[in-house]
């Protein structure tokens, strides 16, 4: 037996509708927004092309040494980024590394105020809770559709919904981070006479700081996993390389520009993490 076609809800033409409507009344103001975010990206690109890739390769090295507490640990961080470099896939991994920076920049100054009023109100909890599920379990493939319409091809889009996918967990942790601080602490910071906004800056963000650097954390992991499929929309790096190794079926291409990938993911997981953690590794 079919489903009756007649209670069949057509949801696909009311949510088409609905983003014409958007872009009938808001198209000039993502234009500016678009055109503004453009510019933070370039600004950010162009820093990492600037940048000498010797003064870049002992920056990581250093960084590492002194987050993981282990010098063998910065030298294993800065060789592996030499190593992309010997792979001719230096400028790729650049553009890559921008994009994924500008992500991460950008959901944090959404994701970290976020958190904090989710933490602050039950009820705003309970509404951004499921849209924070739809937003991770969505396939990644449908925010392209919308990034598309509001901004066309290009950096800005893939920025877009590379920031869908990769915000909720710093939300989320944020949120688990201020909730999970002792309330003996901030009753007497209260009782002190502690404003909000003391208590806030000086005792649960400080006291949350771990648990929200692993939001750090499994954000920029999912920026960088948004890679090649941001590149299906105009976004260069490593990801554009892996797309036309798909389509040109040139196997050692895909490879390296894919080890290259799970280089910068390694270096970027362990240094954050141990950042997030404090134990040196």
């Amino acid at each position: 037996m079919k489903f009756p076609e007649n209670i069949q809800i057509p949801l696909d033409k009311w949510t088409d509708q609905a983003m014409d409507w958007v872009l009938m009344s808001f198209g000039g103001f993502f234009d500016a927004l678009g055109s503004a975010i453009l510019k933070f990206m370039l600004v950010v690109e162009k820093f990492f092309l600037w940048v000498p890739w010797p003064v870049l390769i002992i920056a990581v090295g250093l960084l590492a040494w002194r987050v993981m507490g282990k010098w063998w640990s910065g030298l294993m961080m800065a060789g592996m980024l030499f190593f992309m470099g010997m792979l001719g896939n230096w400028e790729m991994a650049m553009r890559t590394l921008s994009l994924v920076t500008s992500a991460v920049i950008i959901s944090l100054a959404i994701g970290i105020p976020l958190g904090i009023l989710m933490a602050s109100s039950n009820m705003f909890e309970k509404i951004l809770k499921p849209i924070l599920d739809g937003m991770q379990t969505m396939p990644s493939f449908v925010y392209l559709i919308p990034a598309l319409m509001l901004f066309g091809l290009g950096k800005v889009p893939a920025l877009f919904a590379t920031i869908v996918y990769a915000v909720p967990p710093v939300i989320r942790l944020t949120n688990v981070g201020i909730r999970e601080v002792s309330p003996s602490v901030v009753e007497a910071a209260h009782a002190f006479g502690s404003s909000y906004w003391q208590i806030l800056f000086k005792v649960q963000l400080p006291l949350a700081r771990p648990t929200i650097m692993v939001g750090v954390n499994q954000t920029t992991m999912m920026a960088l996993a948004m890679v090649v499929i941001a590149s299906m929309i105009g976004a260069k790096g490593l990801g554009f390389e892996v797309l036309l190794a798909i389509n040109r079926i040139e196997i050692g291409r895909g490879f390296e520009a894919g080890l290259c990938i799970v280089l910068m993911a390694i270096i970027i997981d362990r240094i954050t993490y141990a950042m997030a953690s404090g134990k040196r590794t």
